[in-house]
């Protein structure tokens, strides 16, 4: 009997190109990578386990042998050339070289088209400082609510809930403004509640302002974020500042690609340093036998660390695979941070002090079409060792990042209890 070979129409994908290019091009997000559709034998259906007699193998063991074949033919074709372009003859090879003219003129089109972008927010920010001067004002209480402000607020509230239950109208609005506002809005971003010990809440209750600025024409192009403190127990700065500065060029992806990030050094107060741990340990004199107690500190978490500098990586330097791997997870992380309060935090600091941000973000979350697997060992077109993207290209060269990487911890926050905190 002549065994049917049932084909998932929707796995079938395109054969290699001929030319194979040199580089692996990148994924986009959603995508997955051209896969060998499965092939189910009929009788495999039915549990039938017939071996090979020259290999002594069964049906999937020999299905599972040529697959490991096939795919391991496929992946020698990475990175090399097929032939195709060098057996080319001179003039077609010539006009090859014409479209990689025309690309030239194209990149130079999109760097002057994101430089535009760029002076485009620098005049919005310019329009929207005496909103947020106003903003800061309530919230330290330096300035009462008007009537008109409440009242827009108010109808904002019903819009989004039409269950929402006005405030009393004969109550006015308490001149101690917004205690921990900033705090708040801090931790009700899921990225930032990872990382914002108890003993960085603390000094964070001091946080009157954040506020964006963009560099000057005669710096490099880039933006500042500015911590403005109150008086504390914890550092005698008044203000804390990261600059972020962009690559003169846009990168592949046709977006400014970071080139480093520059923090402020704190001044801490005497055993005051959030940064740091300290223990107590003991130290035996091996001539006298006496013992003496040593205090040591060591990094520990916090959101502080975020204040740190980050230069640009050396191409040169002798750094392994690990630690360099490492250096581009912390800039990533990093300037994702900084894209997040620049994009999110500071334009929309009230929703997410109320927590109605996150509303918006789990949407979001919600909106990405991901399917179950129960394979382990399938590949992930994410992971960021094996995935066919721009891993190859130091952090420092690529875009910025568009979302934060969500760690183990970051991904089971509960937007509820970041609310309530």
């Amino acid at each position: 009997m002549s065994s049917s070979v049932p084909i998932n129409q929707s796995n079938v994908t395109a054969p290699t190109p001929v030319n194979t290019p040199m580089t692996q091009a990148p994924i986009a997000a959603g995508l997955s990578r051209p896969t060998i559709p499965d092939i189910v034998e009929d009788n495999e259906a039915e549990g039938e386990q017939d071996e090979s007699p020259s290999t002594g193998l069964g049906a999937a063991g020999v299905q599972s042998a040529m697959l490991g074949l096939v795919q391991g033919k496929l992946a020698g074709l990475v990175g090399k050339s097929s032939g195709y372009i060098e057996a080319l003859p001179v003039g077609i090879k010539k006009n090859v070289e014409a479209l990689k003219g025309v690309q030239v003129k194209h990149t130079e089109l999109q760097n002057q088209y994101k430089r535009e972008c760029l002076q485009l927010e620098k005049k919005y920010l310019e329009l929207q400082k005496p909103l947020y001067e106003r903003r800061l004002a309530i919230i330290s209480g330096s300035a009462s609510a008007t009537t008109e402000e409440i009242a827009a607020g108010e109808a904002q509230s019903l819009k989004d809930d039409p269950d929402h239950k006005s405030l009393p109208s004969d109550v006015t609005s308490d001149p101690a403004g917004i205690p921990e506002f900033w705090l708040t809005a801090l931790r009700n971003h899921i990225g930032l509640s990872e990382i914002i010990t108890d003993r960085d809440a603390e000094a964070l209750k001091h946080l009157l302002d954040i506020r964006l600025s963009y560099l000057g024409k005669e710096e490099k192009p880039g933006f500042k974020l500015t911590f403005v403190f109150s008086t504390n127990d914890y550092f005698e700065n008044d203000v804390l500042v990261k600059t972020y500065m962009y690559q003169e060029e846009v990168a592949y992806s046709g977006d400014f690609a970071y080139d480093q990030a520059i923090g402020t050094e704190i001044r801490w107060k005497e055993d005051k340093d959030l940064t740091k741990e300290f223990e107590i340990k003991k130290q035996r004199n091996k001539n006298t036998n006496r013992t003496r107690l040593v205090r040591k500190a060591r990094p520990t978490e916090s959101f502080f660390n975020f204040f740190n500098s980050l230069p640009p990586i050396d191409d040169d330097a002798d750094i392994d695979d690990d630690e360099l791997e490492e250096i581009e997870e912390k800039m990533e992380m990093d300037y994702q941070i900084g894209e997040d309060l620049k994009e999110k935090i500071i334009p929309r600091a009230i929703d997410y002090f109320t927590g109605r941000a996150l509303d918006f973000e789990a949407m979001d979350d919600d909106g990405e079409d991901f399917d179950d697997t129960d394979d382990e060992d399938e590949e992930d077109p994410f992971d960021q060792e094996d995935s066919d993207s721009d891993d190859d290209v130091p952090a420092r060269r690529r875009a910025p990042p568009k979302r934060v990487p969500n760690s183990s911890a970051a991904s089971n926050v509960n937007a509820e209890e970041c609310k309530q905190q």
